[in-house]
């Protein structure tokens, strides 16, 4: 991004800073700072209530973290200091046996000339200070007249010189694309940020923690693979140097968890990163985390049970409730049972067509667009529940029995062989997971690679994508029956935390280049 001349010139101002630290004999950028408190730890060990207004120079500390603001006037400045757990004041004089004067709406920040020596040069170097410096200080408790718990600044150690202004004032970022584009800005000046991508940890450790509680067992599946199967997204291509071939970055884990299957083990899942090379919008990313599990002996109903409970359990271990309020006012609840209905059933209600009676003409009508003839029965079907009935979906609800187009290694209906036994779980208009019973047949797998291949648009120049040999051999030493699932973890947490977009959720999302 482009300096302009103001910032240019803080930066000087704040170099030239630096270089008297070090004139002074110290290292602006030291190599560590030991034996420091958490604010939120001193915090909890004293009660300014308890302890009364006043000093209490037996209960030192040494605190670390950023200058998130800085006020005073004469012989005494402010600072509130800021690390990962909160923030504290922090209080400096130059004679701390005087009382803490009131400060002055709108004080400055210089020091009085009159400031007695004691304390003058600690005073003078925080008075130095700017906003975003990282420094450590070492004091003790000081509660002021008003009851706030305080540390009296005994000690000042620069950490990190901050070289450059922070990029709005310390109560947050306006700018959506600044926010995005240089995350550690966001979180810096946002505390709302910060606390979200807490909740991202603490959602996948709960989900990971979730797995393992039901006797799940996790397998790495690689990233580079010789054809990314599992799903029917476009990959990304990379090539191998010492290999001297070409590779595709994942797409989906779920053929490596198959075949973990195949070799004895029952019950598996992989949470980790997948990478598609197409579209970006509020609800897709390139780059992107996935939970996948197999579960053997399991149908689609089974699966779809289980993903119920794990959504709902998982948002009553991270936020302490089901009932979730979302950006736009609306309340989610996640507390079971969801609804269950089949695709034909919801189609029939919301679009207005029975997709088992209707002609083809009556099918097309309600899409308002141009269907070309070669579009078989299946995608049609599938355009109507994607384009009119998953988008109006607000409460958690499961959607069953889905066209055999929708997905190559699923199973058959047992009932009606035009279906596959598939689901989907929708809500706030997005899928958020899906599960199938999977198909266990190996020849009848190959057979509808060659399909899914036929059916799939190709960019010019483009070769068909082959079928996945290899996990067809695996399937060949027999599977057991099968229900796999998968949850976007981006599209939950989006959930979770209300957010309209997965750019919130995802710490460093992929952006178009800035115009």
């Amino acid at each position: 991004p482009t300096v302009t001349d103001r910032e240019a010139q803080a930066i000087e101002e704040r170099r030239a800073k630096a270089d008297r630290v070090r004139a002074r004999g110290e290292n602006p950028y030291p190599h560590d700072y030991p034996d420091r408190t958490l604010i939120a730890t001193l915090q909890a060990e004293h009660d300014p209530r308890a302890l009364g207004p006043g000093e209490h120079p037996q209960l030192r500390h040494r605190i670390a973290g950023r200058v998130v603001a800085k006020r005073g006037h004469g012989k005494t400045l402010f600072l509130d200091l800021r690390d990962v757990s909160g923030w504290l004041q922090v209080v400096a004089r130059v004679n701390p046996a005087e009382p803490v004067p009131p400060l002055a709406e709108g004080a400055g920040s210089s020091v009085a000339d009159g400031a007695a020596p004691s304390g003058e040069a600690l005073l003078r170097r925080i008075d130095e200070l700017d906003v975003g410096d990282l420094v450590g200080i070492e004091g003790h408790i000081y509660v002021t007249p008003r009851g706030q718990l305080s540390l009296a600044a005994e000690e000042m150690t620069m950490l990190a010189k901050a070289l450059r202004p922070p990029a709005a004032k310390h109560h947050g970022l306006e700018d959506i694309e600044t926010r995005y584009r240089r995350r550690e800005l966001d979180l810096i000046a946002n505390e709302a940020t910060r606390a979200l991508f807490v909740t991202r940890a603490r959602t996948i450790a709960a989900l990971r923690d979730w797995m393992n509680d039901h006797g799940f067992i996790e397998i790495e599946t690689p990233v580079l693979q010789t054809l990314a199967g599992g799903a029917n997204a476009r990959p990304f291509l990379t090539h191998h140097n010492a290999l001297d071939r070409d590779l595709s970055l994942t797409i989906s884990g779920e053929f490596h968890l198959k075949r973990a299957v195949v070799g004895g083990l029952e019950r598996v899942y992989m949470l980790d990163k997948c990478f598609r090379n197409e579209g970006i919008s509020h609800k897709h990313s390139p780059e992107f985390t996935l939970l996948e599990w197999e579960m053997s002996y399991a149908d689609y109903h089974d699966v779809h049970d289980y993903m119920e409970a794990l959504i709902a359990g998982v948002a009553q271990r991270v936020l302490g409730t089901t009932v979730i309020e979302q950006h736009d006012g609306i309340t989610l609840d996640l507390t079971p049972p969801w609804p269950r209905i089949k695709v034909r059933e919801a189609i029939r209600e919301r679009v207005g067509v029975d997709i088992d009676t209707a002609q083809r003409a009556e099918l097309i009508e309600p899409l308002g667009e141009r269907v070309g003839d070669h579009a078989t029965w299946g995608q049609i079907v599938e355009a109507l529940y994607s384009k009119l009935v998953e988008p109006e979906i607000e409460q958690p609800t499961i959607f069953y029995d889905f066209p055999v187009e929708f997905h190559p290694v699923v199973k058959r209906h047992r009932e009606r062989p035009e279906l596959i036994e598939h689901f989907e779980v929708v809500m706030r208009g997005i899928e958020v997971g899906s599960g199938s019973t999977e198909l266990n047949d190996p020849d009848e797998q190959r057979q509808r690679f060659i399909e899914q291949r036929n059916r799939r648009p190709l960019d010019e120049g483009e070769e068909p994508y082959p079928a996945d040999e290899e996990f067809v051999r695996a399937m060949e030493h027999g599977m057991p029956p099968l229900g796999g699932a998968g949850i976007g973890v981006d599209r939950l947490l989006s959930i979770f935390v209300g957010s309209e977009t997965l750019r919130e959720v995802i710490p460093f999302p992929a952006l178009r280049d800035p115009r």
